[in-house]
């Protein structure tokens, strides 16, 4: 679990540090995702089972909301983005 920054954000120059800080929010959000279900998945509790799951997805929606500002800040994410939806529909 995240529990503090993975990088050394000194190193980043100042038009980058947003988008990093960015993606450290993204990756704790992930990680918190995976967090949440897997307790959801250890549980006999429904009602706790029901809890975790809808924080899990609270979360995937703050994910999005991270990937929404990324794409504003970085447009070449924004185009590698689109390249890779191609490529999954390609190979599907």
């Amino acid at each position: 679990m995240l529990a503090q920054i993975p990088t050394d954000l000194k190193k980043n120059s100042k038009e980058d540090i947003d988008k990093e800080i960015l993606r450290i929010g993204m990756i704790a959000e992930l990680d918190a995702v995976s967090f949440y279900e897997q307790l959801a998945a250890m549980t006999q509790s429904n009602g706790l089972k029901k809890l975790f799951l809808e924080i899990a997805r609270e979360e995937k929606t703050h994910m999005g909301e991270f990937q929404a500002m990324l794409l504003k800040l970085d447009k070449q994410q924004e185009k590698e983005l689109e390249k890779g939806k191609k490529e999954v529909e390609d190979l599907i």
